[in-house]
């Protein structure tokens, strides 16, 4: 059981995220391990009058992904999701990071600098890193990590290939 676990607050979207998420991962061309929907629960009729949400509504969908479970809740418009806190995807190849790219940054989400997606279409915020590139921006060569730096901060999408070829003053 993991000590840890993230909380996100939505209006009413709590299981369609959920099931978006689960899907993205399962549809990931180099996934480890399936994701997948852990629990449903149910606003009871008890709690309509204090939460304004219908007795049978969604209250809370438990997932995981990959490995981490998540749990999120529908919990009204009080709260917004927010760049305050993002989730890292750690990629293994470009493909990876295409993947994750599109999925995120279409239907809604918005593509940031340096591999973010500034908001997803519930307004989660991810990074999509290939696995290489910390070791490129912390190459004792400061040269090399300075010309991985400044060309990762030009892009939008991380591209390994170039990084790797800045990296290596190409």
């Amino acid at each position: 059981m993991q000590k840890i676990t993230p909380f996100l607050w939505f209006d009413t979207e709590a299981e369609e995220a959920a099931n978006f998420y689960v899907d993205l991962f399962n549809g990931n061309p180099a996934k480890s391990m399936d994701s997948k929907i852990l629990n449903i629960s149910r606003y009871p009729e008890e709690g309509e009058e204090v939460t304004g949400k219908p007795a049978g509504s969604v209250m809370v969908a438990e997932f995981e992904l990959e490995g981490t479970c998540f749990t999120a809740l529908n919990g009204g418009p009080h709260f917004k999701l927010n760049g305050a806190v993002s989730f890292v995807i750690d990629c293994k190849t470009q493909e990876e990071v295409d993947y994750f790219w599109d999925k995120l940054s279409t239907g809604g989400g918005e593509a940031g600098q340096c591999g973010w997606i500034n908001h997803d279409k519930f307004g989660a915020t991810w990074q999509i890193v290939p696995d290489v590139l910390g070791k490129l921006l912390s190459d004792p060569d400061k040269d090399k990590s300075a010309r991985a730096m400044a060309a990762m901060l030009k892009m939008t999408k991380l591209d390994i290939a170039a990084l790797e070829k800045a990296h290596r003053g190409e």
